[in-house]
């Protein structure tokens, strides 16, 4: 006996088994000399013997066997039904099972076993028309896959050979890169195919690499003139790390910036090392700077109290009563709010305003006082008032006469005119009083 008990079953398919035997007791018998017989249509047939174990444990453990090869019958036969099966594999598989059936030492009902297992033949011819049907989608499935890989490397390298001749060097490059990519993740077509799709894509992006190089050996000349410029700008940058001329040097560092990015790229690794020096030179400057600000910030807030603690007595000059002494008093306080220190310039521009609106209306008391004042702006005021007076002295002798010759309407027009002027002449007058 050379199975392992516990190894057959552990293969055993219970409810396989039972739709083939029943009653292990039908099919078989232990003998008195404890030899195990199956029952068949052909006679009683010795299967073995199980050494050392009772009737009832012999006849299980071959009861078990025919189990395992009933397992296997109606696995053979669901995969086969599922037409997951080749059918020359399948009648391969069932004959093959045959013959270890008929040569296996089991106990069970053989007879239905074998019946259903030459059930399968059938089943097999039966799914082959649709195992052809699904061969044929699967042909179908793949060339139509071949088609949409032809279709991909087909983009791809049409993509490649537009972009042979482009000088956008990152961009293409890149590019270029994702495309090969593309073309390893992509399906692979018959070698043929491949082969000559691949040669077009390969000599596309040789040619736009041989351009590449072409161009960038032609910029080493051109490197070595911005590396050459910006050492320069390097050097005036470090001369300046150490000026306290704030302003000035702030508007020198700027104008170095521009003249920086105004050089182009040089090589990369030059680039980097000169940027470092540069950048250390100016930091170095404004941390010199934003310190000394840091530190006059405390003197600005003392000015700033200053100025508003000054500003009330300048705004009480207005209004002006005595214009000689408002200019007095102006100048004197102005006087003081020149010697206060530096104040943050957005916090004095309100304090500014509210002094020039004293300054203003200081000048304009002026420019009032010079108008009354000037001799031949009286001359025109006085000219004013003469002549309107003599034009309604004219316009009501019109209206005399035009009256005394009977002409109402020519008379109504001279009153009215002359009435016109005595208005203006009273504004006119009134002008002329303010120069005296």
């Amino acid at each position: 006996m050379s199975e392992n008990p516990s190894q057959v079953a552990s293969n055993i398919n219970p409810s396989a088994a039972t739709a083939l035997i029943g009653d292990p007791a039908k099919f078989g018998y232990v003998a008195e000399d404890g030899t195990v017989f199956v029952r068949t249509p052909y006679g009683d047939k010795a299967v073995g013997s199980y050494p050392g174990k009772s009737a009832e444990e012999a006849l299980q453990y071959f009861v078990r066997k025919f189990e395992a090869l009933a397992s296997e019958v109606a696995i053979l036969g669901a995969r086969i039904r599922s037409g997951a099966m080749v059918p020359t594999d399948a009648h391969e598989a069932v004959n093959k099972l045959r013959q270890t059936i008929i040569d296996s030492n089991v106990v069970g009902d053989l007879e239905a076993l074998h019946a259903s297992l030459n059930q399968l033949p059938e089943i097999i011819e039966g799914n082959r028309a649709q195992y052809e049907a699904k061969k044929a989608l699967e042909r179908a499935e793949r060339e139509a896959r071949r088609a949409d890989a032809l279709i991909q490397k087909e983009n791809i390298v049409n993509e490649a050979e537009s972009l042979a001749d482009s000088e956008n060097w990152k961009a293409t490059g890149e590019r270029l890169k994702e495309l090969l990519d593309q073309w390893k993740t992509a399906p692979r077509l018959d070698k043929k195919a491949d082969t000559e799709l691949w040669k077009r894509f390969s000599a596309s992006r040789n040619k736009f690499d041989k351009r590449r190089r072409t161009h960038f050996a032609s910029l080493d000349a051109t490197q070595k003139s911005v590396s050459s410029t910006k050492k320069a700008l390097v050097e005036k940058a470090e001369a300046l790390a150490n000026s306290t001329d704030w302003v000035t040097t702030a508007r020198a560092y700027k104008a170095l910036m521009d003249q920086w990015k105004a050089a182009g790229r040089g090589k990369a690794s030059d680039d980097a090392k000169l940027w470092a020096r540069f950048k250390s030179a100016q930091d170095a400057f404004f941390a010199a700077k934003n310190a000394d600000l840091e530190k006059r910030e405390g003197t600005m807030v003392e000015n700033l109290a200053k100025r508003e603690a000054l500003l009330p007595k300048i705004e009480a000059i207005l209004p002006i009563t005595d214009l000689d002494k408002a200019r007095k008093e102006f100048r004197e306080l102005m006087g003081e709010w020149s010697k206060i220190g530096m104040t943050d310039r957005t916090k004095r521009a309100a304090l500014d305003a509210r002094v020039d609106k004293v300054s203003d209306a200081i000048k304009e008391a002026e420019a009032e006082k010079w108008r009354r004042s000037d001799p031949a702006a009286k001359a025109r005021a006085n000219d004013v008032v003469e002549q309107l007076t003599k034009a309604i002295a004219a316009y009501e002798e019109a209206a005399a006469k035009a009256s005394a010759a009977g002409n109402t309407k020519k008379a109504e027009e001279a009153k009215a005119a002359a009435e016109a002027r005595r208005s203006w002449l009273s504004e006119a007058q009134k002008g002329l009083a303010e120069f005296n």
